[in-house]
């Protein structure tokens, strides 16, 4: 068990100290094609650079921006959306709007095909999914920055919001909210779409029914952080894509799994027992209250 959250920081390991780690660090750089040379996440002018934390044995992505190295993510989708040797290009945080000119939210990449002329062929869209935290990562963040080298080997264990990755508030409130929203809209285009997440997120979701890749409509394109000693860095790699259809898909990961409702009147009953036992009546009325002896 790792004492400690960090995985990634500005792109290397924590406890990577070479030349180009200290660079990076130093001038709070991003080496994974962000919008601008630097980091800009949660804030500007003091970026959170934590690419990824410890989850026990497995790191968790955090950061959108880390699924864009090599842009790999987006040669795996191209391969979904266009047939062998079209041209093609990627457009990042496209805004879609719906029908009444309102936005719908941006769309994380746009890839467009293109011809001779430069006129647009079709185009299918891109979500990249990193993963909420619980808890506080930026105070061990800023603890690490102030000395790198020494901070290397601090035991954060036992420290108040120790820093977790929450997959299920990552799939119910942003993976299933951009599905509905923008998701709905491409869909009712007639375009393709994946989703790129990280493994042990996407291990998170329910069994999802999977098509052949000819047959399908949304691709989840999965990816693990695999550890390279010689570079003392973690490699982007592409490990499977399912295939599934859109609706099917959609509806599966936004149904909740339906529990007992005796589990639920047991523990409503031991609820009401015990604000009895503490001599408050419920809140509501009596009928003889209300209607009268």
């Amino acid at each position: 068990m790792t004492k400690q959250p960090l995985a990634e920081v500005f792109g290397f390991p924590i406890n990577n100290h070479s030349a180009e780690a200290r660079r990076y660090r130093e001038n709070r750089l991003c080496p994974y094609n962000n919008r601008v040379p630097s980091c800009t996440k949660d804030k500007a002018k003091n970026p959170l650079g934590v690419c990824s934390i410890l989850d026990g044995e497995e790191t968790a992505i955090t950061c959108p921006v880390r699924f864009r190295q090599d842009w790999l993510v987006a040669e795996e989708a191209s391969k979904f959306f266009f047939p062998k040797h079209t041209r093609w290009t990627s457009l990042t945080e496209v805004r879609l709007n719906d029908q009444n000119g309102d936005s719908a939210g941006n769309i994380d990449v746009v890839l467009v095909a293109y011809d001779d002329n430069g006129h647009i062929t079709d185009f299918g869209s891109l979500e990249v999914q990193a993963v909420y935290i619980s808890g506080n990562v930026r105070i061990p963040f800023e603890f690490y920055m102030q000395d790198p080298t020494n901070h290397t080997n601090m035991d954060w264990s036992g420290r108040t919001g120790y820093p977790r990755p929450d997959y299920l508030s990552s799939s119910r409130k942003r993976l299933a909210p951009q599905l509905l929203f923008k998701g709905n809209i491409i869909h009712a285009w007639g375009k393709k779409q994946a989703v790129a997440l990280h493994r042990p997120f996407f291990e998170t979701l329910p069994d999802l029914p999977q098509v052949n890749a000819d047959d399908a409509e949304l691709a989840w394109m999965i990816y693990d952080l695999v550890y390279d000693e010689a570079l003392n860095r973690r490699q982007l790699v592409h490990t499977q894509t399912v295939y599934t259809h859109f609706e099917s898909a959609l509806q599966r990961i936004t149904q909740p799994s339906i529990g007992n409702v005796d589990s639920f009147i047991e523990y409503l009953q031991v609820r009401l027992d015990e604000k009895l036992d503490d001599g408050n009546p419920p809140d509501a009325p009596l009928l003889t209250d209300v209607l009268g002896s």
